[in-house]
């Protein structure tokens, strides 16, 4: 999935969360971040710790890559 925009993040984090059936408070129970905060992640919230933002991804399961468009 290319992802290219905050709220294209988020959505991929949205959508993987529900996809493993957990909530938002679950998710802020186990990684001790805000509801708050992985609201304005999933809404595409421009100003969201990237440093956060990996590691919520992470936890997910998912693996973020960089690469090059032109290859």
């Amino acid at each position: 999935m290319d992802i290219s925009t905050a709220q294209a993040f988020g959505a991929a984090i949205r959508n993987r969360r529900k996809a493993m059936h957990i909530t938002q408070s679950y998710l802020s129970e186990f990684t001790g971040f805000s509801v708050s905060f992985i609201s304005d992640l999933e809404h595409g919230k421009k100003t969201i710790e990237l440093e956060k933002a990996l590691f919520l991804a992470n936890t997910l399961g998912l693996t973020c890559q960089l690469t090059p468009r032109d290859e």
